[in-house]
């Protein structure tokens, strides 16, 4: 049965897991270690995009192929999206990632200078389309813009839909990466438009585990209803910034095996 309202003794354990794991000390060892090695705004928002699109896997996997994906982007993300040219595209046929392959990452860097050139770039997009309390339906905007253009069908796999009862997990850590700023130096806060209180904690076999053992969520699977049930947990402890408690979700699962 799930929990009214999370108890002092959860959220206390939550607040002090999160502080835990809310740490630079861990960067090393997350996908957010890429988007860690630029400085350019745009330059941040792409790989952090890119990254969190090939985020699922083994950890160590996914930061080395992140990584290539930026040397094939001449670690200058957004100038190649801006500048490329077609002959630029043909080395990114050699990259995969699990079902994510040269195909797909073609089709990515020709819809994000679409986002750029015509749409104000990935925050106006996702800003454009966030509601007072929720991101979600921003992903669903978001992910109609991004296949807008002639697109492989089995590219639009890699960006999930809210609305068609996804948890959107790497959208929303993606979100999270760039939105969040507490000072901590692990989350960006490179998007002023998007509040954290707008934000969704990244659902995923981690978080979800650790999350029903709290009592937190009841649905078994890790879809859009599991998200809104957490979503609604997590800001009766902290309204402002729900999110922070996915460190201590995590953190958790990962490293404790809780």
């Amino acid at each position: 049965m799930i929990l009214k309202s999370p108890p002092a003794d959860i959220k206390e354990f939550l607040e002090e897991k999160a502080c835990q794991y809310n740490n630079p000390v861990f960067i090393e060892t997350d996908p957010i270690s890429v988007p860690h090695s630029f400085r350019l705004k745009e330059d941040i928002e792409i790989s952090a995009f890119l990254t969190s699109v090939i985020a699922w896997g083994n950890r160590k996997m996914i930061i080395r192929n992140a990584t290539r994906l930026m040397d094939l982007l001449d670690n200058s993300p957004y100038d190649f999206v801006l500048n490329h040219t077609a002959s630029d595209l043909d080395p990114l046929d050699t990259f995969v990632h699990r079902t994510f392959n040269g195909d797909d990452a073609r089709y990515f860097i020709k819809a994000l200078k679409h986002i750029y050139l015509n749409k104000g770039g990935l925050e106006k997009v996702f800003s454009d389309n966030t509601t007072e309390s929720s991101t979600q339906n921003a992903i669903h905007e978001f992910r109609n813009e991004f296949f807008s253009l002639e697109h492989p069908r089995r590219t639009t796999r890699h960006i999930s839909d809210p609305a068609k009862g996804s948890a959107a997990k790497r959208m929303n850590m993606f979100l999270r990466w760039v939105v969040r700023n507490d000072d901590r130096g692990v989350d960006f806060g490179l998007w002023k438009s998007i509040s954290s209180r707008q934000l969704s904690c990244p659902v995923d076999i981690h978080s979800g585990n650790v999350a029903r053992k709290l009592g937190l969520i009841t649905r078994k699977q890790n879809d859009a209803r599991a998200l809104c049930e957490l979503d609604t947990r997590l800001r009766e402890m902290d309204n402002a910034d729900p999110v922070r408690y996915d460190f201590a979700l995590f953190g958790l699962g990962v490293f404790e095996n809780f």
